[in-house]
């Protein structure tokens, strides 16, 4: 089983439980996560299962897509609900046209600092060890672009939003954020993540359906069906084993673009051998072999 399943996480699972997890269904220690999600956080959790796990560096830099609910009236440590407020809560019945307004300067790209509980790490430790110790955490901003922020609804205290973001936003610092710009503080108060790159919720299966062995094997996306903007370049037999051997091969200047930065070299069984980086016209080197 060398893939990705895609799975529904439920919430309070951290994605290491959930790792976990796959490990002992799949019969596998080879298992990895495409990007955490918090463990207050549902939806889309790419799981990289065996050789594939060899891909993942391929989907460091995927997009994402969110919907988000915002408590407004107090802000917390952590910007989400499993933190400690740290401000006073007031009463809030939020405006839909004020929302709307303040929802505007967070879209395209804009400048994000971290939450101090969080994996990002401080001199190799995460800052979140550091905040729970008592130890200063100094984070610094950083650039994120949103691609689409929508208000779905509005209503008393709570908004909900739509959110497709770059790598490395975080949902969390945006509630916050426009805690602080409206003066009323805020939080998450739930997330769900519906796509992570090209993995989408309709393909993801919950922890129990995929404690089917059918239904497992029938939720694997094979690796040769990831990274389809790559072209494909099917090799024979003798060229396969070379490629293993880590020498560069040939391409056909008729199947694949040229220039074409990457290619998934295939077997005649269909099997993803390689992928090839491209060293001159027509040549290519694997750099990652299954």
């Amino acid at each position: 089983m060398d893939g990705v399943i895609v799975v529904d996480k439920p919430t309070e699972w951290t994605s290491h439980d959930v790792v976990g997890k796959m490990r002992r269904l799949a019969q596998t220690k080879r298992v990895g996560h495409l990007g955490t999600l918090d463990p207050m956080a549902t939806g889309v959790l790419p799981l990289v299962l065996n050789r594939a796990t060899r891909l993942a560096q391929f989907f460091t830099h995927a997009d994402k897509v969110y919907e988000a609910t915002i408590r407004f009236g107090f802000a917390t440590n952590s910007y989400d609900a499993d933190g400690e407020p740290t401000t006073e809560a007031v009463a809030v019945n939020l405006d839909a046209a004020i929302l709307e307004r303040a929802l505007e300067g967070f879209r395209g790209e804009i400048i994000q600092m971290p939450p101090a509980v969080s994996a990002k790490k401080i001199n190799g430790v995460p800052a979140y060890k550091l905040e729970r110790q008592g130890k200063p955490v100094e984070l610094k901003a950083v650039p994120v672009t949103i691609y689409e922020l929508t208000l779905l609804a509005c209503e008393g205290d709570s908004a909900r939003v739509r959110v497709h973001s770059s790598t490395g936003t975080y949902i969390r610092s945006l509630a916050h954020d426009l805690g602080v710009l409206l003066g009323c503080g805020a939080h998450l108060s739930a997330l769900r993540r519906t796509r992570a790159g090209i993995f989408t919720l309709d393909r993801a299966k919950t922890l129990e359906e995929l404690a089917d062995p059918a239904t497992l094997a029938a939720a694997m996306i094979p690796a040769i069906d990831l990274l389809p903007e790559f072209p494909r370049e099917r090799v024979d037999e003798v060229t396969a084993g070379f490629i293993r051997q880590g020498r560069d091969f040939r391409v056909s200047p008729f199947r694949v673009e040229q220039g074409a930065r990457y290619v998934r070299a295939v077997d005649g069984a269909g099997e993803l051998v390689a992928i090839g980086e491209i060293v001159l016209p027509n040549l290519y080197h694997p750099m990652l072999v299954l």
